[in-house]
């Protein structure tokens, strides 16, 4: 199943049983089968009749702003439902000490993948040793925290020191001192916002071919509106589908400051980083390795999948949930 990206504003709709992109520039007809999720990157409209035609599809719609910035999402009505799955989801948020478990294993995963991160950096000869250990050090102090807001606390010192390594990681082209999100102030953060919407939404779409719940979360506290299991699953993967490209896109020059614009106080892609940022993702999400469990090749998109059956095994009390690990693959 493939991913459609639409970067350019116009009009979509149903024709017939294909889909039918125009505007001023381009008409395209573009076949339904095959597509998994769409990511409408420019002004898109709809009609109804549309959203009839994804719902009978299971075709999940995403939403961002002309600068980019996520709005929303069509979710079809699900259609894989486990009523006895749901009293599991609410059972482990209900009782603390379960949600505690989930919650710090959801930061432990983003430590180590972090550390992952910039082991390779440090074996370039870049001096961040010691920025690894202090990310193990409050790793470390997930077994001692007793609240959520004792683990967000670590997560964001955890957070706080990876992002001061970015001035040894960067080219001198691009200068990023902190993390700064609403709105995005800088073409880094401006990045991080858009590649950790892209990831938000990539989950959220997984998530729906499975029988999890979306609004039940454990890190992130569950909202009208927002589909906060999703932030959750999405912390562990944003090193590797996030940061990755990121660095990627500067150290190698593949993204210029002629890819972003600024208006007023903030800082986002232009049409054209996007196109290049959409570009790198979903290479990103395609690429395979061979995942050494299953003895067989997974794309990235797919380990995203397996990793909401790894939350209902451990819901289910079938197997401990282990967050995925860029370094042994799943």
């Amino acid at each position: 199943m493939n991913n459609l990206y639409i970067t350019q504003s116009g009009k979509l709709k149903r024709k017939d049983n294909t889909l039918l992109f125009q505007n001023n520039k381009i008409r395209k007809v573009i076949p339904i089968q095959g597509i998994e999720t769409i990511y409408a990157l420019g002004e898109i409209d709809i009609n109804t009749k549309l959203l009839v035609f994804l719902q009978q599809n299971k075709i999940t719609l995403h939403f961002f702003n002309y600068y980019g910035f996520y709005s929303g999402s069509f979710y079809p009505r699900e259609s894989y439902i486990s009523g006895s799955l749901y009293i599991k989801q609410v059972e482990h948020f209900t009782d603390y000490e379960k949600r505690l478990t989930l919650a710090r294993k959801f930061v432990s995963g983003i430590a180590q993948n972090l550390r992952y991160l910039l082991r390779h950096y440090s074996k370039h000869g870049i001096d961040i040793a010691g920025k690894m250990r202090r990310i193990q050090n409050y790793s470390n102090k997930l077994n001692m925290a007793k609240t959520i807001k004792e683990i967000l606390q670590i997560e964001g010192a955890i957070w706080d020191i990876f992002y001061s390594s970015f001035l040894k990681i960067l080219n001198d082209s691009f200068k990023f001192t902190r993390r700064i999100k609403r709105p995005p102030d800088n073409p880094i953060n401006a990045m991080i916002s858009f590649g950790n919407s892209m990831l938000y939404t990539r989950v959220l779409s997984s998530i729906y071919f499975t029988q999890l719940n979306p609004t039940i979360s454990y890190l992130h506290e569950p909202f009208e509106r927002r589909f906060s299991l999703s932030l959750d699953l999405s912390e562990v993967f944003k090193p590797s589908l996030v940061f990755q490209i990121i660095f990627k896109l500067v150290n190698m020059r593949m993204i210029t400051l002629k890819n972003f614009s600024k208006k007023l106080n903030y800082c986002y892609l232009n049409e054209e980083g996007r196109r290049i940022f959409v570009k790198e993702f979903d290479n990103k999400l395609r690429k395979s390795k061979k995942h050494p469990l299953l003895k067989r090749s997974i794309s990235n998109k797919t380990l995203i999948k397996l990793e909401c059956y790894k939350i209902i095994k451990h819901l289910l009390a079938e197997k401990d949930y282990l967050p995925f690990n860029i370094g042994n693959g799943y």
